[in-house]
């Protein structure tokens, strides 16, 4: 293969080949680099090592495609139908509305975009490099394959290299892979399908390198790499709309049909009954204007708005308001395990020492729990193996912990600050120790061994302390501790059965010993430690799941939500996990690793997807093929995550959701929503907001939908009968844009539903207009058109004055709306509740609205301007009783509607 095809090549095994043979097909060398002129033509021929976004299509483009909503061809068609009518403030206040919608949603546009931007700058840095054989630092994105970059304790890792030597070398890959604790690095070739988590001889764009040293050759650089063919995907996954963007889509079609047949109709029936066309013409944009709701998107953009202050209170916060709704949706999470459903803070949690199991209270690195033997706390004077067990992790140990803002915190290896958190709950100090055992001596960690060893003075003789893997740690002792602490011979197969049974259990094990040394002895070497050790114990450590969101997943399962982890961790880590936090895995359920996802075509993973609720060693591409597979088979997904590696199936979920403290930019920016406190059980309060918001929207469809339904029919029996118009376009245009509006916007204020959550999530396929409420509409409709025909008809009759009979018919109109709105809220039932002495919410957003409409209403009839304006007259008290009293059958009706067209 030619350099140059090897250094465009995007799917190279490079884990596969031994060092020698990639410095080869990259033509460099080991211990002097490129030569300065090679690596220049290089860069001038393969560019920067540099993401580049997407080519985005102009901006004035994407501003008007904002316009392309039907339900903004409805806002458009009013507004210039009012401009026609030269209602000038009507239609400057629907354009305005029309143009505030379209720059909301391109701003919001822009915003989503931003993630390949923030994924480019998030693996910008320096590097240290070696060309000519002479230390470099440079710009990483002058970096070009087959460069020799260095690495020390701290760096990013500048771009993709294939390691070509290391010392003591972690990598904390969890932003690309999901491991939630650094990798130890090796050198030696792998298996060509070796998952991407496990190539321990590679190290990638983006991460952190946290211990050791390295030397690597630069094997992929921009879009070569891992981070750039995530970039790749996040620009083919698809921006999926939501259930309510769809529902409203079809509905505001539906609509607008509609509507324009009505008005071609009753067009169409006016001149054939010979009346002159110019009225008929005024007639038919009355009920155009009648029929169109204009105070409906303000209505649905307050209702989601509400839905988003009410989740920020939740530590939710959302980026896009129709994902509001889409939570209240949401029949699978697929949820990452570090840092969301657990506390990503290692926490021992069983010690084995002295041929006893102990277990472990607490969570997370504050020092607050016991040690308990049989479930009765430990006395560390009675145990003394625990003692020297506790002891050991303590002294050989180069982390510490330290308090911030409450939160206490590792600063180190979490697996160290681990077991300096259980010795100190047991009355340990470091500071104390140090003090009567000061270290003498280091062997720091090295993966080849698999132990750290530390060398401390004693009064009377030196004891090297040791802390490893079982396996490192169980071949050199020859002797253990009893539980009286007396040295008795060593027994692994007891000691190996404990090993399984914690691994069995998730946890990650570190075994600890010892060895007494002449006093004589100031330093240690790896042959101190070959034989003739101590075991002192096991500390079995696990990331713990987070008590909130045990409770949550139950809340969610209850609501018929599935829950599904999807972590970079291993299988065994991931199960024991999934067991703890109840997502209904028996031992023997399928937990699928991210190898057995990639030999398993789209039909296989749609159904390996239904089986299994964990999936283990998954990569980035996998798990956007895991949402895909979930919505092919109709699912409405939601899908958190932290990392660069999650971005592309944040980006194609239903609703992405990102961790706000642990998440990275480029995270937060492919996702809908943020959780602020990067907790399960914000996602759980987020559904249920989002269930309220559903449910509200609904109410709200069903109250404003009547009173245009009720003004169109009444124009068009008007027509029909031919009869003076009893409500005119300028009326019309104040009862839909203030009266309407005023009652409709307390609904978005409604406390959430008792029981939302013992409810089972929407059909995705059922339509916005069911069949119980389009019978409320209806029903309702023809109430109001009884309202108004029948009082305009009546108070002619009697009177002979048009103008008082349309202003009575309005407000009778008003008042059958406020009725109504009674009925439909929960601020009856509820103040009922709260007499009886329960515990539930009132929404007084109900009552403000109702008192403000009246106050609207007043003004409307008994203002001398208002007069003017919408030609109306001043109503007497006897006429507004008349008008109140006339909307009070509403309430029979109503009670009625909620026993046979309940909303749900």
């Amino acid at each position: 293969m030619a350099v140059a095809d090897v250094e465009k090549s995007t799917k190279h095994l490079w884990h596969y080949l031994a060092i020698e043979e990639v410095a080869r097909l990259l033509a460099t060398d080991l211990e002097t680099g490129l030569s300065a002129n090679e690596a220049a033509e290089r860069h001038d021929r393969l560019g920067p090592n540099r993401l580049t976004a997407k080519k985005r299509e102009s901006a004035w483009l994407r501003f008007l495609q904002q316009f392309n909503q039907p339900l903004l061809y409805i806002l458009l068609v009013a507004g210039v139908v009012t401009a026609f009518l030269q209602e000038w403030i009507d239609s400057g206040v629907i354009f305005g509305v029309t143009l505030i919608n379209a720059i909301i949603g391109f701003v919001q546009e822009a915003k989503a975009e931003d993630a390949i931007a923030a994924l480019a700058e998030s693996v910008t840095t320096e590097a240290t490099v070696v060309r000519n054989g002479q230390k470099l630092v440079l710009s990483s994105s002058d970096l070009v394959p087959g460069d020799l970059v260095l690495l020390s304790s701290g760096d990013k890792v500048p771009a993709d290299l294939r390691l070509s030597e290391i010392r003591d070398l972690q990598v904390d890959e969890s932003g690309l892979t999901g491991e939630s604790v650094p990798v130890e690095k090796d050198l030696k070739p792998l298996p060509p399908e070796t998952a991407l988590a496990e190539r321990i001889n590679m190290a990638y764009t983006g991460s952190l390198v946290t211990f050791g040293q390295a030397r690597g050759l630069v094997v992929g650089i921009g879009e070569m790499t891992e981070a750039g063919h995530l970039s790749h995907l996040m620009q083919q996954s698809t921006s999926l709309e939501t259930p309510l963007t769809r529902k409203i889509d079809k509905f505001s079609k539906t609509l607008l049909y509609v509507i324009l047949g009505l008005a071609a109709f009753t067009f169409a029936v006016g001149v054939a009954q010979g009346a002159s066309w110019v009225e008929v013409f005024k007639a038919a944009v009355a009920l155009a204007v009648s029929a169109i709701p204009e105070g409906l998107p303000a209505v649905l953009t307050v209702t989601l708005a509400i839905g988003v202050s009410r989740m920020a209170a939740h530590h939710a916060i959302i980026r896009k308001l129709p994902a509001v709704e889409t939570l209240g949706s949401t029949t699978v999470i697929c949820s990452d395990k570090t840092g969301t459903l657990t506390e990503n803070q290692m926490t021992v949690q069983e010690i084995y020492a002295g041929g006893q199991r102990y277990t472990v209270s607490g969570g997370g690195y504050a020092p607050d729990g016991e040690i308990f033997l049989d479930e009765q706390p430990v006395d560390l004077a009675n145990a003394p193996a625990l003692y020297e067990c506790l002891q050991a992790g303590l002294l050989c140990n180069d982390s510490h912990l330290k308090e911030e803002d409450g939160n206490w915190v590792v600063v180190g290896s979490p697996t160290e600050g681990a077991l300096v958190a259980v010795a100190c709950k047991a009355g340990l100090t470091r500071q104390s120790l140090e003090q009567t055992l000061p270290r003498l001596d280091t062997i720091p960690f090295e993966s080849q061994f698999q132990y750290m060893a530390t060398l401390h003075d004693t009064r009377s003789e030196r004891s090297i302390y040791v802390k490893g893997s079982a396996e490192a740690i169980l071949k050199r002792c020859y002797q253990m501790l009893d539980t009286h602490g007396d040295r008795i011979a060593v027994n692994s197969k007891q000691i190996e059965r404990s090993v399984d049974e914690m691994a069995k259990q998730g946890l990650r094990v570190l075994a600890l010993a010892k060895k007494v040394v002449p006093r004589s002895q100031s330093s240690i070497e790896h042959s101190d430690i070959e034989k003739d050790l101590i075991f002192l114990g096991l500390q079995g450590m696990i990331d713990p799941p987070r008590p909130d969101a045990i409770e949550a997943i139950h809340s969610c399962q209850s609501a018929g939500i599935q829950v599904k982890m999807i972590t970079g961790d291993h299988a065994m880590t991931a199960a024991a996990i999934a067991q703890k936090i109840g997502l209904n895995q028996s031992e023997d359920a399928p937990v699928f690793t991210g190898q057995d996802l990639s030999q398993m075509d789209d039909r296989e993973l749609a159904n390996a997807v239904e089986q299994s609720m964990v999936f283990a060693r998954v990569v980035p591409e996998q798990k956007l093929r895991i949402v895909e597979a979930l919505q092919s088979k109709g699912e409405i997904v939601a899908m958190t995550g932290d990392g660069v590696n999650d971005a592309p199936a944040l980006k194609q979920a239903d609703i992405g959701v990102a961790m706000g403290i642990a998440g990275t930019e480029v995270a937060k920016e492919a996702a809908d929503m943020l959780l602020t406190d990067d907790n399960f059980a914000s996602i759980e309060a987020a559904v249920e907001e989002g269930r309220t918001v559903y449910k509200n929207l609904l109410r709200a469809i069903a109250f404003i939908l009547p009173v245009n339904g009720g003004e169109s029919m009444t124009i068009l029996i008007g027509v029909l009968l031919s009869t003076a118009l009893p409500i005119l376009p300028v009326q019309i245009l104040w009862l839909n844009m203030v009266s309407s509006v005023a009652l409709t916007v307390p609904l978005a204020f409604e406390p959430a539903s008792v029981g939302v959550m013992q409810q089972p999530p929407r059909p995705t396929n059922k339509p916005l207009l069911s069949g119980s409420l389009l019978t409320r509409i209806l029903a309702v409709s023809v109430f109001n058109w009884i309202v108004i025909f029948g009082m305009f008809e009546w108070i002619v009759q009697t009177t002979g004055n048009e103008t008082l009979a349309r202003t009575m018919a309005i407000q009778a109109l008003v008042a059958a709306e406020a009725f109504y709105l009674l009925s439909i809220s929960r601020f009856i039932p509820a103040l009922f509740a709260r007499i009886r002495g329960k515990d539930e919410s009132i929404g007084y957003a109900v009552a403000i609205g109702i008192g403000c409409v009246f106050i609207f209403q007043t003004l409307f009839s008994q203002w001398s301007v208002m007069n003017q304006l919408f030609t109306t007259e001043t109503l007497s008290l006897i006429q507004g009783l008349i008008c109140l009293g006339l909307g009070i059958p509403m309430i029979a009706l109503a009670a009625l509607l909620k026993r046979f067209a309940p909303l749900k």
